[in-house]
């Protein structure tokens, strides 16, 4: 098993994997691998020519540390329950300390996981609320570019929020949209006739309006608060300092 970054012949083996584990359209598994990929943020471990399992990360700020935001963390079905995905993790954190990273983040999607990376020297260190609403009448939203919205979100973010801009934007630009009104900073995507709102700043309240506004009945949105579990971090150098707020989630 060699475990290393991945040549370009294997980016076919990577979108396979990648459909096996999370069972995404191949529209979406292009815009990531369009928008969003860079083979020098990836690990894959590679057995007899065939990945066995792979990682992405996207580059973060925080107070002006180095942060890798872990995504995708798959294993083959083939290759599974023989700690492969432990492997990974390991030489992963060894890499980016190599490249001067201060911290690492990931969002687990269940208990299960957030168990398995706690194992691993991942600790909880973020927190988010959600809430749904219905829409009512409509108040100004105006759509802005990925340049336009990072302006804004570093205006917008609470103080111990983790700055996401670059290749974060390029991707999600490919499935969701960026809005700003008067008060708020909306992250948004369409989601079976409701509109999902990944991450909202600013003025929560304005939500129902901004439903309105684009043309939806109803929504969930997710911003800033402490009614759920977020992020999970691990520090790379002594002294590194955790964020308390991490919202550009890839879910």
């Amino acid at each position: 098993m060699v475990i290393d970054y991945p040549a370009g012949a294997q980016e076919p083996q990577l979108r396979t994997l990648w459909h096996l584990a999370f069972g995404d359209s191949e529209g979406f598994i292009a815009g990531f691998f369009a928008g969003g990929y860079s083979p020098r943020r990836c690990r894959c471990a590679v057995e007899n020519g065939n990945v066995a399992a792979a990682l992405y990360w996207f580059d973060a700020e925080f107070r002006g540390q180095k942060f890798a935001y872990l995504y995708a963390v798959a294993t083959h079905p083939d290759f599974r329950n023989r700690g492969l995905c432990r492997a990974l993790m390991a030489d992963t954190m060894q890499c980016l300390a190599g490249l001067g990273y201060d911290g690492a983040l990931l969002m687990p999607q269940d208990v299960g996981l957030r168990e398995m990376y706690a194992r691993m020297g991942f600790r909880d260190c973020c927190t988010v609320s959600e809430f749904s609403c219905d829409a009512r009448a409509a108040v100004a939203v105006r759509p802005v570019s990925p340049a336009e919205f990072a302006r804004l979100r570093r205006e917008y973010l609470p103080p111990d929020g983790v700055i996401q801009e670059g290749a974060n934007l390029s991707y999600l630009k490919s499935y969701a949209s960026f809005y700003a009104g008067e008060d708020f900073l909306l992250t948004a995507a369409p989601e079976g006739g409701s509109l999902t709102g990944m991450e909202l700043l600013g003025n929560a309240d304005a939500a129902p309006g901004i439903l309105g506004a684009l043309g939806f009945s109803h929504g969930r949105f997710r911003t800033p608060g402490a009614t759920l579990p977020g992020a999970m971090f691990r520090p790379l150098r002594a002294g590194t300092h955790a964020p308390g707020y991490f919202g550009l989630v890839f879910d």
